[in-house]
């Protein structure tokens, strides 16, 4: 039997993408390896949103490029947003690379698998979903589910539409059937992935439109869902019909990832967001009041050409208003091909540095102090499995996706992965919660 071994790099969308890559293989009777060394098929599913994943992967290639000089009928491959951003290239920089695909294109692997194809394939067309294959999921509770590909947004620092393509919206009658499927199998957790999910739905026929809102009402209504995540919205599409959902759907998590970027007007007209600071906060206020413990999250570029420091000011002021309970930052780094590399005042790196580490302090500091709020309460936990920093605990997650570290009433008393148990919250980090199981654990769903 021969194997593969696939390395992922980037967001939940990749993540997504190699579990089909995967199952796909695996229909082709492919087996999973545990190390590169052992596998027939080296595959990488690759990021290009920072430069920092550029980089970590370019290195990983360097192990593969030895391996396949060692043994030349392995396959070495590259998917995803960074070979399809740099498929012009791709084969003349690396010639020890046999096929490339981008995110559109993972079907086409399996083509090339089982050609008698001599040399080196390359597929960028946008053709396809990856839900559409079959897949291998990490946990059998949990699932993915690509509701739409694409993004009709032009933010000036982002390469996702040249990468993913225009959006384009699965039918809302064949997402609820792979639900129910997955429901059927044992999955009690969803999370539904789109490039700004809020916009679902407006490019289908009349006949089958449905918002994203109304989405969400017929998930819920799938037997044996017991909660459903999304990821990632788009302020300027964030309307009160899904902020009311949170409030009104039992299975809807109490947790809403609301991109920031920058908090300051100016900077986000650069960036194309098409929102203001006013409107954001505007956004925040409308969840707060139909949701009040709502967890928020968010995401914020630090150095983005001609931020001011006024600018940055503007934006730790957001972080400290909206108090939110964790937050991505990054370091803003160009990427080719956007509008946003060819801006005047670009930042220079040290000054990038030091706002990181005053917007991370921030982050942390209101994370910590939301955190605190759970200390002394019961929550519903999903069980995961061991912690990774202590095996003789169980960790999980909380409906507000706090990471919870706990320990069970005795060893024969722990609860397996995918189980929901009450756990007791005693103590808080920025990051984490920890508590003591409260009650047995019951069966999801």
């Amino acid at each position: 039997m021969k194997r593969y071994h696939v390395t992922t790099f980037g967001c939940q969308m990749n993540a997504h993408d190699s579990e089909r890559i995967k199952g796909m293989l695996e229909s082709l009777g492919y087996a999973e390896a545990a190390s590169r060394g052992e596998a027939d098929v080296i595959l990488f599913n690759t990021c290009s949103i920072r430069e920092a994943a550029d980089n970590r992967f370019v290195a990983h290639l360097g192990e593969a490029k030895r391996l396949k000089s060692e043994r030349p009928d392995r396959v070495v491959g590259v998917g995803g947003c960074w070979a399809q951003s740099v498929k012009e290239e791709v084969f003349e920089r690396f010639p020890f690379v046999d096929v490339a695909f981008g995110p559109g294109q993972v079907h086409r692997l399996a083509e090339f698998l089982t050609s008698d194809s001599l040399t080196a394939q390359g597929y960028f067309e946008f053709e396809g979903f990856t839900g559409r294959l079959p897949g291998k999921r990490e946990r059998d509770f949990q699932a993915w589910v690509q509701i739409s590909v694409g993004c009709n947004s032009v933010c000036s620092y982002c390469i996702v539409p040249s990468t993913r393509g225009r959006e384009v919206s699965r039918p809302p009658g064949e997402l609820i059937e792979e639900i129910g499927h997955q429901a059927a199998e044992g999955v009690s957790e969803v999370t539904l992935l789109g490039q700004n999910v809020n916009s679902y739905g407006r490019d289908l026929l009349s006949a089958e439109r449905v918002s994203f809102a109304q989405l969400l009402a017929m998930v819920d209504a799938v037997e044996g869902i017991e909660r459903i995540r999304y990821t990632s919205p788009h302020p300027k599409d964030m309307r009160e019909d899904v902020i009311r959902a949170h409030a009104e759907l039992p299975a809807l998590c109490e947790h809403i990832h609301l991109p920031l970027q920058s908090g300051s007007s100016p900077v986000l007209k650069r960036m194309r967001r098409t929102y203001t600071r006013e409107r954001y906060l505007e956004r925040v206020a409308l969840i707060r009041e139909h949701v009040p413990d709502c967890a928020l999250t968010t995401d914020i570029i630090v150095g983005f050409p001609g931020e001011t420091e006024d600018d940055f000011e503007r934006t730790l002021s957001v972080v400290e208003e909206v108090r939110y309970d964790g937050a991505f930052t990054f370091v803003y780094s160009p990427r080719r091909g956007t509008e946003a590399a060819t801006l005047p005042d670009q930042i220079p790196h040290a000054v990038k540095v030091a706002r990181m580490e005053r917007l991370v302090e921030a982050v942390q500091r209101r994370g910590r102090e939301r955190a605190e709020r759970f200390v002394g309460r019961t929550v519903e936990v999903l069980v995961e499995g061991p912690s990774r920093t202590d095996p003789s605990r169980l960790r999980g997650r909380s409906r507000h996706n706090k990471v919870v570290n706990f320990d069970a009433p005795s060893r024969t008393d722990l609860a397996s992965p995918g189980a929901l148990v009450d756990v007791r919250i005693t103590a808080a980090t920025s990051q984490t919660l920890t508590g003591e199981q409260a009650l047995l654990a019951r069966a999801a769903g």
